[in-house]
């Protein structure tokens, strides 16, 4: 009987992944079976799934004393994932599958090139794992030839090119493809799906009136920035914010694998889909700093994660923690997130958009013309303090969004639709593609450098800037947020050259100075 025998397998850390060795050894002495390299305990009651799954496959679990290393010993591994290779490890220890016997095989060293990952049931079928796109990426990137994924992870890891993908239903048709007699096919990626209409739940077409709320929208979309609405309650801010996603451009290949390694990681990928919609994660205000930022034992992403290249709403934006609201500066200002914790650090990625609505104040009439306020002064100031300057200075356009008369609600021609407001962003969006050589996708992603060579100004221009930056005391931040968004403005005139209605445009979205 073999002694050791040796499966590849993988484990994620954060968004990436590593090889994982499972060593499988059976030695003499009593029946047991131990599993060591740092498991969790998912892995530690692999023992039994294994068991009853290669028992279950008509197979014969030895009876003998088993031991199965994880290596690298040194690093923490977790989740069911480990199942399979395993399940394979013992099988091929035992001589129940050989290295050498798969007739179309072309190399003697079959096995040393294939990675399996996937969790097996008792009866021996083999289940979804989270983390695959990544882990597939890691093979192709390593030499793997081949990699062995449930059935209904074939599509996700068959979204990268170079490595071949198995997609196994059980344990026992993966021991009969190994022993010559039965026949797997490599899962081909279907390129149609990336084709797929993408049909959009609300639209720009049915909000009422609010056409200057809309023009700002479809700047932020055009530029990738941040919005704060503000509005008395029923204004239509959260109807506004929902119909967002269907003004923005649809994720390219790129972007489409980055968000499904993503959501795969983070296991919110449903069913075998792929992400095709770009993201609109809507916290409620109770939110953790955890759930918002993203950690936990072993950090995962979390909401700005979730929403990356996409849009991140936050409604009722001053009820949030006072701490939740303040952990967004950074990533809103690099673009990531840096997760710390004593097991070592994680980098997310958290690019998104931010859409926040508030009422102007506790009762929300604060600027309600129809409508008496009941808060006093102080409690308006308190409310309103709740968010502080320095994440407000990072929100690039603030807008006032009104109460409707019944005359524009009660409107029966459509708005402009969404399909329309989306190819002028998308006209702005190529502009800057061209203009950043794929470096950066929009202007809200400009850093200094880049401002100078991209936003230069006429005399008069300059002028106009400078008298607003001195009057209303701009910091060096919003000095740049104005000239990023005049910027943007400029690329959906298709103009060259930033104009002074440019510049106006874009002082007009600077907070507004309290009164009170």
């Amino acid at each position: 009987m073999k002694k050791i025998a040796k499966v590849f397998s993988a484990a994620t850390l954060g968004l990436e992944a590593y090889p994982v060795e499972v060593e499988v050894d059976v030695g003499a002495g009593l029946p047991s079976f131990s599993i060591v390299g740092l498991p969790d305990k998912a892995i530690d009651e692999a023992k039994e799934r294994v068991r009853a799954a290669i028992n279950n496959s008509e197979m014969k679990f030895p009876d003998h004393r088993l031991t199965v290393n994880l290596a690298p010993a040194d690093i923490k591994k977790e989740g069911p994932s480990y199942d399979l290779p395993i399940a394979v490890g013992i099988l091929l220890a035992g001589e129940q599958i050989d290295n050498q016997i798969l007739k179309a095989a072309k190399s003697k060293n079959y096995l040393d090139q294939a990675l399996f990952v996937g969790e097996l049931s008792l009866n021996g079928e083999v289940r979804r794992i989270n983390g695959v796109l990544p882990i597939t990426l890691m093979a192709r990137d390593l030499g793997f030839a081949s990699i062995f994924v449930s059935e209904e992870n074939a599509m996700e890891a068959s979204m990268v090119d170079g490595i071949e993908v198995f997609a196994v239903h059980n344990l026992k048709d993966l021991v009969l493809y190994f022993r010559g007699e039965k026949k797997i096919e490599p899962h081909v990626h279907d390129p149609e799906v990336f084709n797929e209409k993408v049909d959009y739940e609300y639209d720009f077409a049915f909000v009422s009136g609010q056409d200057q709320a809309k023009r700002a929208l479809e700047i932020a979309a055009a530029g990738g920035h941040n919005v704060l609405l503000s509005g008395p309650p029923g204004s239509g801010k959260t109807l506004l914010s929902k119909s967002f996603p269907s003004i923005l451009p649809e994720l390219d290949y790129d972007e489409t694998v980055e968000m499904t390694k993503i959501y795969s990681v983070a296991g919110m990928l449903s069913g075998n889909k792929l992400m095709k919609i770009r993201p609109f994660r809507s916290p409620h205000h109770t939110t953790s700093n955890i759930a918002l930022i993203g950690g936990g034992q072993w950090p995962h992403p979390g909401e700005i994660s979730l929403a990356h290249r996409g849009v991140l709403f936050l409604d009722e934006f001053p009820e949030f923690s006072r701490s939740v609201l303040e952990a967004l500066r950074q990533p809103l200002e690099d673009g990531v997130v840096t997760v710390s914790r004593a097991t070592g650090s994680l980098t997310f990625p958290a690019q998104f958009i931010l859409i926040a609505a508030q009422n102007p104040c506790p009762c929300g009439y604060l600027t309600d013309p129809d409508h008496r306020c009941l808060c006093s002064p102080t409690q308006v100031m308190r409310y309103q303090k709740k968010i502080s300057g320095p994440l407000l200075d990072r929100i690039d356009i603030h807008i006032e969004v009104p109460r409707l008369k019944f005359e524009k609600m009660d409107e029966k021609l459509n708005a402009e639709k969404s399909e329309v407001i989306r190819d002028r962003v998308n006209g702005a969006r190529k502009i800057q593609l061209d203009r950043f050589k794929g470096r950066i996708k929009t202007n809200a992603e400009m850093r200094s450098k880049d401002i100078k060579e991209y936003c230069d100004l006429n005399e008069k221009a300059k002028e106009l800037l400078k008298v607003a930056v001195n009057q209303y005391s701009l910091s060096a931040r919003s000095y740049h947020k104005i000239l990023k968004l005049a910027r943007t403005i400029a690329d959906l005139d298709q103009s060259e050259n930033i104009t002074n209605d440019h510049i106006l445009e874009a002082l007009q979205y600077r907070p507004k100075e309290k009164t009170y």
